[in-house]
């Protein structure tokens, strides 16, 4: 950036390099180092495809490219020298697609000796499952609304974010009741209120539903690539114009959903993806782009409470960004770390024009159950390094 570059810069620059695709002759992956930033700051912009990485394995490899101390890990001088492998010819992807093909029996025999030494237990996930599945199959059957944030996106972006203090949402979970996740949700739905309002749409009885990804990632698959994430789909109250009655809704509403398995019955249809072939998955994929199961994303990834370093400079702090689907105009990510929780929001660039005022709307939301949970939003102080 033209030195100082301002944030603002920098968050056009972070919506034109999340507007270019990936190129798929290359490993998917991006890291762009960029200079000029105000107060001798610089930033990295990093860029992976979703089917490399989730949230939580994004959060493990911040971890290993990141140092603890400001003081760097000394090299410890090269290993073996690193050789990619060839690529694989049309054989080679073909063989082993019929070795995978053929490990499905074996995955269904190590199903049926598991119900042979534990019964009780499997009968038990097996109906959890089921009602898991069933409530799945309701969310399906009941599309989200349209909404003026649903319609056919271009190909560019923009991209723009709110700081908050995670012990400012804690408190006013800890006054008003549910769980930072439901806060987070009571703001967004508040935010996007507030922004359809401005720009005259009414929102008297609107439900707009938020897809919240679940991550399904077990313990012993923490630093593994790949993505390991079920999905809700949550109800965003947008027509409630009072925090805490908004709340009140969000947390009832999820708890709902957390009993009734939803997150259960997605982790179930998304393991099934491995046993349908290709032509199959590829029909299902169809026909959940055509049927609007959800009208936004909104996740939440939970980050290091303690300070990450880059050869000795602090990184003060992370936004996070969520790729838009085809009929997604919008976009929210969270990230917390080191006592913040930080909101990336993306979108579409001709669909979003006022992108920045739903930054100012999320403030605004947030706010407002803050003072109804008589907390003071405290002001982050940026460090200096």
């Amino acid at each position: 950036l033209p030195s100082p570059g301002s944030e603002r810069q920098l968050q056009d620059l972070a919506g034109r390099v999340f507007s270019q695709q990936l190129d798929r002759d290359k490993p998917l992956w991006e890291v762009w180092l960029v200079e000029g930033l105000e107060d001798g700051r610089f930033a990295m912009l990093s860029k992976t495809h979703h089917a490399l990485v989730d949230g939580i394995s994004g959060v493990d490899i911040m971890s290993v490219l990141f140092d603890s101390s400001p003081e760097p890990l000394t090299p410890t001088g090269p290993g073996d020298r690193w050789l990619p492998r060839p690529l694989p010819s049309r054989a080679q992807m073909l063989a082993e697609a019929l070795l995978e093909r053929a490990t499905i029996p074996t995955e269904i025999a190590r199903s049926v000796r598991a119900v042979l030494r534990g019964p009780r237990r499997v009968l038990e996930a097996a109906r959890e499952a089921a009602v898991g599945v069933g409530a799945m199959a309701w969310a399906g059957l009941n599309p989200a609304p349209p909404s003026p944030y649903n319609k056919p996106i271009g190909p560019h972006r923009r991209f723009t974010w709110m700081r908050a203090s995670l012990r400012d949402i804690k408190a006013i979970k800890d006054s008003l009741g549910g769980t930072v996740n439901d806060v987070v949700l009571a703001t967004v739905a508040g935010a996007l209120g507030r922004h359809l309002r401005r720009r005259g749409h009414g929102t008297d009885g609107l439900e707009l539903k938020a897809m919240i990804p679940v991550s399904v990632r077990q313990d012993v698959e923490r630093g593994a690539l790949g993505n390991k994430v079920a999905a809700m789909m949550a109800p965003l109250p947008v027509w409630c114009q009072e925090p805490v009655a908004r709340l009140d809704i969000v947390r009832e509403e999820l708890k709902d959903l957390k009993s009734g398995g939803q997150a259960v019955g997605a982790q179930v249809l998304t393991d099934l993806a491995g046993f349908a072939p290709s032509t199959i998955m590829d029909q299902a994929s169809r026909l959940m782009a055509r049927q609007r199961f959800f009208n936004l994303v909104v996740t939440n990834v939970p980050g290091p409470q303690f300070p990450l370093y880059l050869l000795g400079r602090r990184m003060l702090d992370p936004f996070p960004m969520v790729p838009l689907a085809k009929g997604q105009g919008i976009g929210v990510a969270l990230l917390s770390y080191d006592g913040a929780i930080n909101f990336g929001v993306v979108g579409d660039f001709d669909l979003l024009w006022d992108l920045d005022e739903f930054a100012d709307d999320l403030a605004e939301s947030l706010a407002e159950l803050a003072t109804a949970a008589g907390v003071e939003l405290g002001k982050r102080e940026r460090v200096q390094v």
